[in-house]
């Protein structure tokens, strides 16, 4: 949660800490906003039952990464409004990764058992991009956000034709993560310089081949 209030270095160094263990250890909160809420769970086979869970599994990692890379930025934001930005939009990934862990335990399936490494490399990562300055650092946000949009269109067109919660779940997560990148965007993120987009995609599909199997 964020606050309007200072807060000393101190506070927001536990509060980072408090939120860390959060996401990276702990359960994902309820939601009151479950797309899938008033949708059937149609009958699917085992085979695709599985698929589905290990595709709503890469995408809870995604949003644990996400949630980290976001605060590894705001830690070490020079403006207070970019890290405020920042936490406003770890808050909104917070909601992410409730409707991925609800999905998952619908389906039968756990979180990927990587999440913490998941969150302690992104957090580096957000941390390194959060250094180099916040055009930089809400750049690398429109470039992320960039990624997962494509990214969950592909799942869209993965996933079982029947399983229409999995569905609905992705697609409002696709239009709300093209919503970050274009604020990030539009608070000056600068363009990443080629060779780090392409970095990214390699690290992502590298955690994308895991998080399916693990």
């Amino acid at each position: 949660m964020t606050t309007g209030r200072d807060l000393s270095r101190l506070d927001r160094g536990l509060i980072l800490l408090q939120r860390a263990l959060a996401v990276s250890v702990g359960p994902a909160p309820p939601s009151a906003s479950y797309p899938a809420a008033e949708l059937a769970d149609a009958t699917v086979s085992d085979a695709d039952r599985a698929h589905a869970a290990g595709l709503m599994r890469v995408n809870h990692a995604g949003e644990v990464a996400a949630q980290a890379l976001y605060l590894g930025q705001a830690a070490v934001a020079r403006d207070e409004e970019t890290r405020r930005h920042l936490l406003a939009a770890a808050d909104d990934e917070q909601a992410h990764l409730a409707w991925c862990a609800q999905r998952l335990d619908e389906l039968g399936s756990t979180p990927s058992r990587l999440d913490p490494a998941w969150f302690a490399g992104s957090f580096a990562i957000g941390a390194l991009a959060g250094l180099a300055g916040d055009r930089t650092s809400l750049g690398f946000v429109v470039e992320t956000e960039r990624q997962v949009e494509a990214h969950l269109g592909e799942h869209l067109e993965r996933l079982p034709e029947g399983d229409a919660r999995s569905r609905a779940i992705v697609a409002r997560m696709q239009a709300e993560e093209a919503a970050h990148g274009r604020e990030a965007l539009a608070r000056g993120g600068a363009e990443l310089r080629a060779p780090v987009p392409s970095l990214m995609a390699a690290a992502a599909a590298v955690m994308k081949w895991l998080a399916y199997r693990v």
